[in-house]
């Protein structure tokens, strides 16, 4: 699959939602009881989704906010990681949130999720666990799944939410009207669509929540 130039609507779309994508990411650890909760089962799917994808050594965290993950894709000692967020404020605001023996183990640029400023096949992995699941259009899914796979070589980590029936959300894009949240069979269906290969998926409660996070293989 090869990448096209970017078009004037396709950067727009990037710009509104790297904006989004900024508002919600400006915190490094949530607060809160049921914050920590949450981010300690998140935890546990990433390791778990890591280890699925076979422990990458090069691994690329797309939109990374302040980092949230950089602690966990650092357990393993040998992996070197790269980490990309469209605000350089952001990526600046990230190196003061985390001990220096970690900030000397990821490399940091800016770059919207959407032309990603690699060449092709350029890491082994790419971890997405914040933008993807805030974006309510299956074109510009598409469009990032398409850029994830033309970076990549091997395996994909995304955050998803989903329902198994439509239910109507409002887009956390200033602007935009409530729009139909996709189901799970639409978002694999767009997998496939973009050249991958269901790996595995987790739940984040088991049957009931409506946040996933998929394990992908690039097709040849």
């Amino acid at each position: 699959m090869s990448a096209l130039p970017p078009s004037a609507i396709e950067l727009e779309f990037a710009r509104r939602y790297d904006q989004e994508h900024a508002r919600v990411c400006l915190q490094s650890r949530p607060r809160g009881l049921a914050g920590r909760l949450t981010f300690w089962r998140n935890e546990q799917l990433v390791r778990n989704a890591l280890q699925v994808a076979g422990e990458p050594g090069l691994i690329l965290d797309v939109a990374c906010g302040v980092g949230r993950f950089w602690s966990i894709l650092a357990e393993h000692a040998n992996r070197v990681i790269l980490a990309t967020d469209p605000s350089q404020d952001m990526l600046d605001h990230a190196r003061t949130h985390h001990p220096q023996h970690l900030l000397e183990r990821i490399k940091t640029f800016q770059s919207s999720a959407f032309t990603i400023g690699l060449s092709a096949n350029a890491v082994d992995c790419i971890f997405c666990m914040q933008l993807f699941q805030h974006i309510a259009s299956p074109e510009h899914r598409l469009a990032m799944l398409g850029e994830f796979h033309r970076v990549g070589r091997d395996t994909v980590i995304v955050a998803v939410r989903a329902d198994a029936h439509f239910k109507l959300r409002r887009s956390g894009v200033e602007g935009a009207r409530a729009r139909p949240q996709a189901s799970k069979a639409e978002l694999e269906a767009e997998f496939r669509q973009a050249g991958f290969h269901l790996l595995s998926h987790q739940d984040f409660l088991p049957g009931c929540a409506r946040m996933r996070v998929y394990v992908l293989r690039k097709g040849g």
